[in-house]
């Protein structure tokens, strides 16, 4: 871990813990905890191998319509079911996926005070009636997954704003770190159709903002405030992941800005594109706040989001004249040409086992002449 990413994880932890002891501008607070979480996934993700999630061009295009559908599902659950009884259900399920995402983002840390056979021996456990199911771990993992545990029954009873955050910093950056569009083609065809999603929700029904307000889990930031009459300010979450079912929209601005900077990695660039759709983000997630405090109102966040990093990525490539690059960047082509490409010990053994040269075999047969 470089200076760089060590500040910005101190600064994202002291900012978290902040609130406890200072009166911090709510309106301030927001746009640095989601600026410095996009920030910290964004360097997490960067790794010798690309994501194992890559999302294809079909999969986006439908991608909004699956959102509407889960979207919808949920409010008809809140509205013909007990609330009490569907936060409940919520609770168990995301106590056992914090306790995943809280552990998997202590375990860089925690590994480096283990020995090293408890980071690589993999242990394999096997359900004792389907021994087709089975579950890979190390010793490490189940180091870091005790404080994570202790954490969720704290968040399950208490439901404390304190460890709602620290749920959902986790889930924002894991969401990042594991996942890709997979390519910048893949990225704009689904921010362009949630985009759309977003307005339409949030500006012609009541349904997403009755979701984010009903939902008792940790999808949303919860941010002290100095109002009695509302003492919270909130920011939804883009990176709670329900595996295969749910995404919600603004993660998928976030994992753009992450596979810009993969794209400037892979190029040997100094943070050229990522730091266009860095600074594309947080100017969208400014210019939300403003709009949303001068309105008083709810916003569709990647309404702003949306222009400002698809638009600081295309004005940059073409100030440099690098679309063509960019559109033909695709990180599973590049983890193909990788793992098809023969490895040093491969190209050894190979040359190791030719017949031998023509001078070679020259002097093998002068050899046998001269006996």
């Amino acid at each position: 871990m470089k200076n760089h990413e060590r500040a910005a994880n101190l600064a994202l932890l002291g900012l978290t813990l902040a609130p406890l002891v200072l009166n911090v501008d709510p309106n301030l607070n927001v746009i640095l905890t989601a600026s410095l979480t996009v920030y910290v996934g964004c360097y997490r993700s960067v790794k010798p191998t690309p994501p194992s999630e890559t999302m294809s061009n079909e999969h986006a295009m439908r991608f909004p319509l699956v959102g509407s559908a889960m979207l919808l599902s949920l409010f008809l659950l809140f509205k013909f079911l007990s609330k009490d009884l569907v936060n409940a259900v919520l609770t168990g399920y995301f106590f056992v996926l914090g306790i995943i995402a809280l552990s998997a983002t202590l375990l860089p840390s925690i590994k480096r005070f283990l020995p090293k056979r408890w980071n690589e021996d993999v242990i394999i456990w096997r359900a004792p009636y389907f021994q087709s199911a089975s579950v890979e771990f190390t010793r490490s993992q189940i180091v870091a997954s005790i404080p994570g545990t202790f954490f969720c029954v704290w968040y399950a009873s208490q439901k404390h704003w304190l460890a709602n955050n620290i749920l959902g910093i986790s889930f924002c950056i894991q969401g990042i770190e594991m996942l890709s569009l997979g390519s910048f083609k893949t990225g704009a065809i689904l921010l362009v159709g949630l985009f759309f999603y977003d307005i339409f929700w949030v500006f012609f029904t009541p349904v997403m903002v009755s979701v984010a307000k009903s939902f008792d889990a940790p999808i949303k930031l919860l941010f002290p405030t100095s109002n009695s009459a509302r003492p919270f300010s909130m920011l939804g979450l883009g990176d709670i992941v329900i595996p295969d079912l749910l995404l919600s929209d603004d993660s998928i601005s976030r994992i753009f800005v992450a596979l810009a900077l993969r794209f400037d990695v892979s190029r040997d660039k100094q943070n050229r594109y990522f730091n266009s759709a860095f600074f594309g983000y947080t100017l969208g997630l400014v210019v939300t706040i403003v709009v949303m405090n001068w309105f008083q109102a709810a916003q569709p966040a990647l309404l702003y989001i949306v222009p400002g990093v698809i638009g600081s990525v295309a004005v940059h490539s073409l100030w440099n004249g690098e679309v063509k690059p960019l559109l033909e960047y695709d990180e599973s082509k590049t983890e193909e040409a990788e793992s098809s490409s023969p490895s040093t010990s491969q190209v050894a053994e190979a040359e190791s086992s030719t017949p031998l040269t023509s001078q070679g075999a020259d002097g093998a047969e002068h050899s046998k002449k001269m006996e």
